[in-house]
């Protein structure tokens, strides 16, 4: 064997004992960077990436992309994908507007009858899918037109907000618990928006390790007509899948509402590519079958300090979407390289 032959056999021996760990490896990168290329607290000299403020901050402002990208992480792992969770996102703060200051609901009743449309649309998309085997994207993406429509037939084309409309229960201010939503409890300093992603996630992460359909997500992902075969409600579980990742968009939609005080029909638009994004990067393949949340956690972690970081920096808007871009085809890019070399 050549010394380059060699060199080369050894690279790729770290390659693959570091694959497992390329999410945990990007975080930390983009941590350090994160140190250094960030603004300074005039008097201290500190980062102010580090502070604890800043930190609890960026939980909030991806809180909702977190969400989105739990439910993301479900359907990826089945080799499937949700285009229509932007827009799920949009009708559900819709709705839960509607229901809270137009129709004085409160907000528990609220919650639970977003989340059910969020299901019912989560459902339909799972059924097109498995029983009238239409592709993922195409299905989804009919669902993330419907969506979108509805959020504006249901608004009536405007925003949801007290006063809006004249028969509109709230007129002066928003329900209280929009407020404490978005507000740091006493003590930690989270917001319940940011609990609820936090939660959502590492229960979700239980389930899929832990669990029988978790088992189940893995074995359609990385083999799906095996499964099938092996006696697998294949059918059965992509609908529960789906119905579930718009569910969690429907969660979104009702932390969305709360942070704007309002309901916004166009809220979410393109929020689904970060939610995808988040997946990708922290290490889930798109082919299905092999991921997690944890690793999604990261991934929302990786792209929040990254746009932190551009952020602090000032960094227009134009190239930090072009720089998102740039680390989404990377990541895919990793995962095909690791699959040529299995």
């Amino acid at each position: 064997m050549t010394d380059a032959q060699s060199g080369g056999s050894r690279w790729n021996r770290a390659v693959t004992a570091l694959d497992a760990y390329r999410g945990v490896a990007a975080f930390v990168v983009v941590f350090i960077l994160g140190c250094f290329f960030t603004p300074r607290v005039h008097g201290t000299g500190l980062p102010i990436f580090l502070s604890v403020q800043t930190q609890v901050d960026i939980l909030f402002e991806y809180c909702e992309y977190g969400l989105l990208a739990t439910g993301m992480t479900l359907v990826v792992l089945t080799g499937g994908i949700d285009l229509s969770v932007s827009s799920v996102l949009g009708v559900s703060a819709t709705l839960f507007a509607l229901l809270t200051i137009g129709y004085g609901w409160g907000a528990p009743q609220a919650i639970a009858a977003v989340t059910a449309c969020g299901l019912l649309a989560g459902s339909i998309n799972g059924v097109l899918i498995s029983r009238f085997r239409m592709q993922p994207f195409v299905a989804t993406l009919a669902m993330m037109t419907a969506a979108r429509g509805l959020a504006k037939l249901v608004s009536g084309g405007t925003k949801v907000q007290p006063a809006a409309q004249p028969w509109y229960k709230l007129t002066d201010n928003t329900p209280d618990f929009f407020t404490w939503m978005t507000q740091g409890l006493p003590g930690i300093g989270l917001q319940p928006a940011t609990l609820l992603f936090l939660a959502c996630i590492l229960i979700m992460a239980l389930v899929v390790r832990r669990t029988t359909y978790g088992r189940h997500l893995y074995a359609i992902g990385g083999n799906e007509e095996a499964a099938r075969l092996s006696g697998l409600r294949v059918g059965r579980v992509k609908v529960l899948t789906y119905a579930l990742c718009a569910g969690f968009a429907a969660l979104a939609g009702v932390v969305n509402c709360c942070r704007l005080d309002l309901g916004d029909p166009e809220a979410g638009f393109t929020f689904e590519l970060d939610a995808i994004a988040a997946t990708v990067i922290g290490g889930t393949s798109l082919a299905g079958g092999k991921g997690g949340m944890m690793l999604t956690l990261i991934g929302v972690l990786i792209v929040a300090y990254i746009n932190k970081i551009l952020s602090l920096n000032a960094v227009p808007i134009a190239p930090r979407m072009m720089i998102q871009a740039a680390i989404i085809v990377a990541a895919v890019l990793i995962q095909r390289q690791r699959k040529g070399q299995t």
